[in-house]
């Protein structure tokens, strides 16, 4: 899926904070080796940086517009791209740190096992991704095809939601670890402009719905998801949208 930098950073603020609050939980002092897995527009990779400058740090990610903006945020770091599915260290990892990136990837009962085993003793896997696929945002997009002329085209895109529940990854990874702290943020996310929900999630997981559309279906299906979710999150007098949003965390060291 090729990415839209712009249409995903118009949303910066509220994209960045689960990730500043990740970051706040991470003990490590002076890790030398540290990888942002799905680094995207390079500003997560920014924050890691600034934190531990004495670092090396790589930023891996399979689209090359999503790398090409990182480029320009930070010249400092080593840009890959490739699939995070495919990926490995060339030597064990400090810190593993991946926001809102490893819900794209299937088998997670393989995957997170995997890359805590990328890293060095006593290095941590940080982890952030969203866990909102039961709300309306995400909800109205299955309906929305499934009711219209196009569901043959985008109903082999559904599928359950990617990301399972914190017992789930305690019970994959405790086996694994020394520590390990997982919980859960609903962040009220405070949307401005028209729309606000479907372009939040047109820089996310609506886009690989639209890509499979040319127009004017994908005007004609924009809009009816746009007409469903202005039920669902109705704005406030003032114009501004509140957006609940479920975020699930993990912060795991390797024994």
């Amino acid at each position: 899926m090729a990415w839209n930098p712009d249409q995903y950073l118009k949303f910066s603020e509220p994209r960045l904070r689960p990730a500043v609050d990740l970051l706040a939980r991470i003990d490590l002092t002076a890790p030398k080796r540290i990888y942002d897995l799905g680094c995207g527009a390079g500003n997560v990779t920014r924050l890691l940086a600034e934190r531990w400058p004495a670092a090396s740090i790589t930023g891996v990610d399979d689209s090359a517009e999503m790398l090409a903006q990182a480029a320009r945020a930070l010249g400092s770091a080593t840009w890959i791209r490739q699939s995070v599915a495919d990926w490995a260290p060339t030597s064990p990892a400090d810190l593993i740190f991946s926001n809102a990136a490893l819900h794209w990837l299937p088998q997670h009962e393989q995957l997170f096992p995997r890359l805590l085993a990328q890293l060095a003793q006593g290095g941590v896997l940080a982890v952030q991704m969203p866990r909102n696929f039961a709300a309306p945002s995400h909800a109205l997009i299955a309906e929305t095809v499934r009711q219209g002329a196009w569901r043959s085209k985008l109903e082999h895109l559904l599928r359950p939601a990617p990301v399972a529940g914190p017992n789930d990854y305690y019970a994959m990874l405790e086996p694994l670890a020394k520590s390990i702290d997982i919980w859960e943020t609903e962040y009220l996310q405070v949307l401005h402009g028209a729309d606000p929900v479907k372009e939040w999630t047109k820089g996310t997981w609506l886009k690989q719905f639209l890509d499979e559309l040319v127009e004017p279906e994908r005007a004609e299906f924009e809009a009816d998801y746009a007409r469903r979710l202005r039920i669902a999150y109705p704005p406030l007098a003032d114009g501004t949208t509140l957006f609940p949003f479920r975020r699930l965390f993990m912060v795991v060291r390797r024994a």
